[in-house]
């Protein structure tokens, strides 16, 4: 369906064999076949997600390192990363067990493990409870207010897959929950919330708005005919200015945290070429043809390094500041 945790790899308007089940990745290829049901389960096969959620932890870590004027935490990185691979897979899970019979009735989700009959949902549960447990024993190796508000963001996963059956913005709540990460990964660096991160995570709010509305309009035949709520169908064939509005507003967003945390003026080369490859995707996209959506949704890794570069070109630490 039109959501992010799904983040397919074939649309679903190719018919019956459109399964967004990647069997010839490596990571399929590799893994003991009692093991495959559940790593397309969290979809490691389909890592875009992953980075879209780790983005903003990394983003924040670096930020609040810099306003620290402290060098790079490279502990928290690794355990953002760690972290973001178990609770993106969670997500999907929580997902898949929701959405078990909606996927059931499209092509392109039909074959995913739980609608299949791959996974019963005793094992999708006790597989979504090992993820939250190892993902908890990450949590409490930081301070205690990131512990906190780590585990306030199952209040924003959990609900989740719901909002698609009763508004056409499930993009918003998706942005309150794919960016949380802006926030923990500030208070992991420093102890304490700030203006920096507070701006960071609203910039991300309208990022996500901005690739999940384009990545929504390769579902927006079968999510019509099925009941499924999104903006790509509230937005339709005006999606194109709302989409520059998102992204002109992260960025913005992006710039007023930068600012606040006292980057130097290398951020600005790197928020300026995160600006242009947003207003590529504006411009570029063709919201008719599901591959160039795809495409487009998957380039937001190239935004994401470019303003995590400028972010760490900004740095004290870095001795560019001259």
């Amino acid at each position: 369906m039109s959501n992010l945790s799904s983040s397919s790899g074939t649309p679903s308007s190719q018919g019956p064999s459109a399964s967004d089940i990647r069997a010839d990745h490596w990571v399929l290829r590799l893994a003991p076949a009692a093991a495959r049901p559940y790593l397309r389960l969290a979809r490691l096969d389909r890592p875009i997600g992953t980075w879209l959620l780790l983005f903003p932890g990394w983003w924040a870590i670096a930020l609040g390192d810099a306003a620290a004027n402290s060098g790079p935490s490279w502990w928290l990185y690794l355990y953002f990363g760690c972290g973001a691979v178990l609770m993106r897979a969670a997500g999907c899970t929580v997902n898949d067990i929701l959405d078990r019979d909606i996927d059931g009735k499209v092509a392109r989700t039909a074959t995913r493990p739980i609608p299949s009959g791959e996974i019963s949902l005793t094992r999708a549960g006790i597989f979504l409870l090992a993820l939250l447990l190892v993902s908890f024993g990450i949590l409490v190796q930081m301070n205690s207010l990131t512990v906190a508000l780590g585990c306030a963001s199952l209040l924003l996963v959990f609900p989740y897959p719901l909002m698609k059956r009763i508004t056409y913005w499930p993009q918003a709540w998706l942005g309150l929950t794919f960016n949380w990460g802006a926030l923990i990964g500030w208070t992991a660096a420093t102890g304490a919330l700030a203006w920096p991160p507070l701006l960071l995570y609203l910039g991300g709010i309208a990022w996500t708005l901005g690739y999940d509305t384009i990545y929504a309009h390769q579902d927006k035949e079968d999510d019509a005919l099925i009941g499924v709520k999104s903006l790509a169908l509230r937005l339709g064939e005006g999606s194109k200015p709302w989409l520059g509005a998102f992204f002109a507003i992260a960025l913005l967003l992006f710039g007023a945290a930068g600012w606040a945390a006292g980057l130097a003026w290398p951020f600005w080369i790197g928020l300026a070429a995160t600006g242009a490859q947003f207003a590529w995707q504006v411009l570029d996209v063709d919201l008719d043809a599901p591959f160039n959506c795809l495409a487009k949704f998957k380039s937001n890794r190239l935004a994401g390094w470019l303003l995590l570069a400028g972010i760490l070109a900004g740095s004290p630490w870095l001795g560019l500041t001259g």
